[in-house]
């Protein structure tokens, strides 16, 4: 019989090597997907990477147990945000024990779900159970969303229908059951340089870019008096915001380039293409008017990612189940940060956000999860295991 006391311990394990791993998106995650192989492979599991183009980082997959349709898919991201200039009192590559709490980047977002999904493995690969374990780690979360797509697409592929997918992403180990899309987009302007004062001869990319800017400024007011009071998201309505600007080389040059990043974050049931579209036709008018003044200056927009929102599903198996094991009666729950359920769910899986940790320690400097969130999440997989069985 498996307990959550032998889960959490063997989850411990498995933490204390994850967070060794610096999967900072702009790095390689294979050093990880080994271990990852290795510890599978060690209870005769086969799994399946799927790289990205240039074969630096890879998405996982496996199926412990019968190749049969019931099964439970538990999803997890397996790279981390930077800790550039962010202030740790500790080595945020070791998992370090102060008092109550684990301390490491990606503790709580989203290590520790990552390896509690590992240290169930054992007990699927004795062939105990009637319905599988599908394990599905991903790439680029952090950075939109990039590479659990191509890895869905297998999953329907290649997969006997699974009950329910279990996203791991810290909730509390409270059900959440929605949240809103992300699309972001980076705008470049090229201006024409000339001297400050002689503004008749060139162009100013800065100057051409704050117009642009006013209007998602504008765009950005108008979707918050947009709201709906009943919703289950916080702020009711979509955001957008401009989270990124460069620009200029001098105060006496007119700026030949300047770019920024914006991104929209919508509900369920709005779609960003729409909202957005009356800013892309000013983009291609004022490019337009730029080209025909100088050959070398104009407007680009270039989408960075698009990661569909989630949506509640009424009597959804997935959140049946995830409450379950949770023991979760609470009400109904939706964050306003993407995450790669909606993907899932585009793909038609039954889908459910569930992990340890509190999304309020995510990305902070001492990143950190409480050891009794751990427990739960530990709880949360010995329960599985039996419902399984």
């Amino acid at each position: 019989m498996t307990t959550s006391d032998d889960l959490k311990s063997a989850g411990l394990r498995h933490l204390e090597t994850l967070i060794g791993f610096d999967t900072t998106s702009r790095d390689s995650n294979l050093a990880l997907i080994g271990y990852v192989e290795d510890v599978l492979r060690g209870h005769g599991v086969t799994s399946r990477r799927v790289a990205n183009a240039d074969q630096t980082k890879a998405n996982l997959y496996a199926t412990i147990g019968p190749a049969v349709a019931g099964g439970v898919v538990l999803s997890g991201h397996t790279d981390v945000v930077p800790v550039d200039g962010q202030a740790w009192t500790s080595d945020p590559f070791v998992l370090t024990q102060r008092g109550e709490r684990l301390y490491g980047r990606g503790t709580c977002d989203m290590k520790a779900f990552l390896a509690l999904a590992l240290a169930v493995v054992p007990r699927f690969a004795t062939g105990a159970a009637a319905r599988p374990l599908h394990l599905a780690f991903s790439y680029d979360e952090e950075v939109g969303c990039l590479g659990a797509p191509s890895m869905i697409r297998e999953l329907v592929s290649e997969l006997p229908a699974p009950l329910a997918v279990i996203v791991g992403e810290p909730t509390n180990m409270e059900v959440v059951s929605g949240h809103k899309g992300i699309s972001t987009w980076r705008v470049t302007v090229k201006g024409h340089e000339a001297h400050s004062s002689l503004t008749h001869l060139g162009v100013s990319a800065n100057m051409v870019a704050i117009g642009l800017m006013a209007q998602l400024r504008a765009l950005a007011e108008a979707l918050e008096q947009h709201g709906d009071p009943a919703s289950l998201y916080h702020p009711p309505h979509a955001t957008l915001t401009i989270g990124l600007m460069q620009g200029g080389t001098a105060v006496n040059i007119l700026a030949r380039e300047c770019s920024f990043v914006f991104d929209l974050r919508t509900p369920p049931g709005q779609d960003p293409d729409r909202i957005i579209a009356p800013f892309l036709e000013a983009c291609t008018r004022e490019d337009r008017a730029l080209r025909a003044r100088f050959a070398d200056a104009g407007v680009s927009v270039v989408r960075r990612s698009a990661t569909p929102s989630f949506a509640p599903e009424a009597d959804g198996a997935a959140e049946t189940l995830a409450r379950r094991l949770a023991g979760d009666n609470g009400p109904a729950r939706a964050v306003p940060y993407a995450a790669e359920a909606g993907q899932f769910q585009g793909a038609g899986f039954s889908t459910v956000i569930c992990g340890p940790g509190s999304i309020e320690q995510a990305h902070q400097p001492d990143e950190y999860l409480e050891i009794a969130q751990f427990e739960r999440g530990a709880a949360f997989m010995a329960r599985l295991v039996e419902a399984m069985a």
